[in-house]
């Protein structure tokens, strides 16, 4: 048995002055005001926070690792990287690639979420716009076909946890049901798609917004595009990458203003080169030039996924004026609903996975607990 006490937590309620944690094994047995069993096991964190664990339901690497080279040691040291910032609940994203390799890397990787080390797959690609393709291999885009989509699922065996997809494509809505049918999130991004199609997929059964304002035609007054669509849709959960380089704060702030924390999910979109030195790095077959920890491609001025860590995103939020209940829930509460996992995790109560982030006065990671184990023996 562990307990955390003299904490500010952050609880479905919002923040409790002066509360503790216990936990016992792998499970949250309290969660709330005062200190519920003290015991010499008491472990006094100063008044620091304790916030849930963080869930990144999209990130292709970090560490110096990738997700998309399908090494399944090189995927849990990523994991392991993102875990140390916080992130106790991780969605492996792939990039788009050929059909062979693309399955490939979904037969190497879907293992690692049956035994429980990764919570799912995130095929960001093949099926989306060119006009919108971002750090993605132009010459592998392609329209939905039922064939391969049917070789991926089959081959993953239900690791495939979301598909981004641009649904204006040939199939796309069709392609849509059928994910929605199967249980998989269909989520709209990279598309050059309008505001009724965007509301065709919505209504066919998406429900997450792949990096919103991201890869995604611009809100324009008379033909608004994917973006207001997604954010009127009281259902759909909208991605954000908060790291001060693809969204501008006042952004953040609308979108905040638009969707709420219950709709909004913070996402690192991170690649290899998160928590490295800049340089050159890889993104599937693509190259990135990281300058000053801005990703991009190498050659171009797109942007090519993130060096950020959910730990800065939640410090970017509170230093943009959004309370720290709010981004706490956009960092766990959020992204484990969209993904069908909140009964198990996502918020600090009784019966939970004991999974939390232990913060001092500046929100700086100072331990982490990951189903009641501390992450690189570090403790409070």
């Amino acid at each position: 048995m562990t307990v955390l006490g003299n904490a500010r937590v952050v609880l479905p309620s919002g923040v409790v002055e002066g509360a503790s944690v216990r936990v016992v094994d792998d499970r949250i047995a309290f969660a709330g005001p005062g200190i519920d069993d003290p015991s010499d096991r008491l472990i006094d964190v100063g008044g620091g926070w304790i916030v849930p664990g963080f869930v990144d339901m999209h990130v292709h690497g970090g560490g110096g690792g990738s997700y998309t080279s399908g090494d399944a040691e090189e995927a849990l040291r990523v994991a392991e990287f993102h875990r140390s910032h916080g992130t106790t609940t991780t969605i492996a994203s792939l990039v788009t690639a050929s059909p062979v390799e693309l399955l490939r890397t979904v037969r190497e990787l879907a293992p690692l979420v049956h035994e429980g080390r990764l919570a799912g797959l995130h095929l960001e690609g093949p099926y989306l716009s060119k006009v919108r393709c971002g750090a993605h291999d132009p010459t592998q885009l392609r329209s939905p076909d039922r064939d391969e989509v049917s070789a991926l699922l089959k081959a993953a065996a239900g690791a495939i946890r979301m598909v981004t997809l641009a649904p204006e494509l040939p199939g796309g809505i069709e392609l849509v049901r059928r994910l929605a049918d199967e249980g998989v999130i269909a989520a709209v991004g990279h598309t050059d798609g309008t505001h009724r199609e965007t509301r065709a997929a919505l209504a066919a059964g998406a429900s997450v917004a792949t990096h919103l304002f991201n890869a995604m035609r611009s809100v324009h007054h008379r033909e608004p595009g994917p973006v207001t669509a997604l954010l009127q849709d009281s259902d759909a959960v909208v991605e954000l990458i908060n790291d001060g380089v693809h969204l501008h704060p006042s952004v953040v702030n609308l979108a905040y203003a638009s969707a709420g924390p219950d709709r909004v999910a913070f996402i690192t979109d991170a690649m290899g080169a998160a928590g490295m030195p800049d340089g050159v790095y890889p993104l599937g077959v693509m190259t990135v030039d990281v300058v000053d920890g801005v990703a991009r491609l190498t050659g171009g001025e797109s942007i090519a996924g993130s060096t950020l860590t959910l730990d800065r995103a939640l410090r970017n939020g509170v230093a943009g004026g959004l309370p720290i209940a709010d981004v706490a829930r956009s960092l766990s509460a959020t992204p484990a609903r969209a993904l069908g996992i909140a009964d198990e995790l996502g918020t600090l109560e009784a019966g939970k996975r004991a999974d939390l982030v232990v913060l001092d006065d500046a929100l700086e990671v100072r331990a982490v607990l990951a189903a009641g184990v501390w992450v690189d023996a570090r403790r409070p």
